[in-house]
């Protein structure tokens, strides 16, 4: 993946290969700069590569449009950093679930308040909530509400994007608890995105550690926090220790 710029091309991600195996919990951990958030805008389809292949239970997905891009959508959700960024201030927390099923699912499986109440539930917020706006919750409550859209469509993959890094500690160790109840109690895949590497080993089966858009380590969470072999890994492990 390439960005033209007026100085020179940079090159954002660059021969990243990796799997991401059903019900499996995935760190993909670098600095700032590394390409991690593009990868995760790649494999939403936010981004569309330069060059290669994404697969989707073996389904080529690049430049999915119409259809096929609501079937992405619909399969692979993302929670962002920005929980308040990520919602119309105009529309209710409420609206902005709805939405998104109304969009994305079939006829038979449009929203209804008990619906919308029962996610609210399940990621333990209010359902009073739904008739709130972003602005009227605060950064933690938004991200719950943020995770509850992401799970409206009952994905198959859920990728986090440093969904707790703007959080204090407190809330930040719930958010986590959450993520994992929910991704057991589903059988979704979590992809978790984060400079954070003692953050991220917490939770997750495996880690890729990303530098300059390359995958320059990856292994069993265990065995990369037991003998890791690159300097980039060793400085995350220690930066925020």
């Amino acid at each position: 993946m390439h960005f033209d710029g007026d100085a020179a091309r940079t090159q954002a991600v660059d021969a990243m290969t990796f799997s991401l195996y059903e019900r499996e919990r995935l760190g993909l951990v670098g600095a700032s700069g590394s390409g991690k958030s593009t990868a995760a805008k790649l494999l939403t389809g936010l981004l569309t590569p330069t060059e290669g292949r994404i697969l989707l239970a073996g389904k080529n997905i690049v430049g999915a449009s119409g259809r096929a891009r609501r079937e992405l959508c619909r399969h692979v959700q993302m929670v962002f950093q920005d929980a308040h960024g990520s919602f119309n201030p105009r529309r209710s927390i409420g609206a902005a679930i709805s939405e998104t099923i109304h969009n994305l699912c079939p006829p038979d499986e449009q929203p209804t308040d008990h619906r919308v109440a029962a996610l609210l539930e399940e990621v333990e917020l209010p359902t009073s909530y739904a008739a709130r706006y972003p602005h009227e919750i605060s950064g933690g409550e938004c991200q719950r509400a943020a995770i509850a859209r992401a799970m409206a469509v009952s994905p198959d993959i859920l990728i986090c994007d440093e969904a707790t890094s703007a959080l204090d500690t407190c809330v930040q160790e719930k958010i986590i608890a959450l993520l994992c109840r929910l991704q057991k109690e589903h059988g979704m895949s979590l992809l978790f995105i984060s400079h954070d590497l003692p953050l991220v080993s917490s939770i997750t089966d495996r880690i890729l550690i990303l530098r300059h858009g390359r995958i320059i380590e990856q292994g069993r969470t265990a065995d990369i926090l037991r003998a890791p072999h690159e300097r980039d890994t060793k400085e995350l492990l220690h930066a925020v220790l």
